[in-house]
């Protein structure tokens, strides 16, 4: 029997938690099942950028992705680790449904686990969000948490 792979994205927000919190469950449920935590850090290659941003990019990228290990991957698999779960994280710059998807792929994920409403509420209820772009597009099931 293989291992059970579910991706779950993460962003911080309480919705993400509850995601987490399901997938858990499953895990534990599935017995051989490894969590794949990812924050993805939203950015535009279409970003218009003055020069002086341009050379500060490469800094704030990397603080960026500190500060998410630090605020939200680290305890959520910490937390993951000490309830005996087999997880890992990753952070990423890019599209998050995009992201998610590709992750889900390359490592076989039998589901991508998502919190309803993200971090960034509003703007996604006005122009659609990681959401809607998963389950129009994904490559496996995608379990959307309210």
């Amino acid at each position: 029997m293989t291992q059970t792979i579910l991706v779950v994205g993460l962003d911080g927000s309480a919705s993400g938690g509850k995601a987490l919190a399901f997938a858990e469950d499953r895990a534990k449920a599935i017995g051989d099942c490894l969590i794949v935590v990812c924050y993805v850090i939203e950015w535009s290659p279409f970003t218009f950028q003055t020069p002086e941003e341009n050379e500060q990019r490469h800094k704030r990228r990397e603080e960026e992705i500190k500060t998410a290990r630090e605020r939200v991957l680290d305890p959520a698999i910490a937390a993951g680790k000490a309830a005996d779960l087999n997880i890992e994280g990753h952070v990423f710059h890019g599209d998050a449904a995009d992201i998610l998807d590709d992750l889900a792929v390359k490592r076989g994920a039998s589901q991508i686990i998502i919190g309803r409403v993200g971090a960034r509420g509003l703007k996604e209820r006005l122009f659609g969000g990681v959401a809607g772009r998963l389950v129009a597009s994904a490559s496996v099931p995608v379990t959307i948490i309210p």
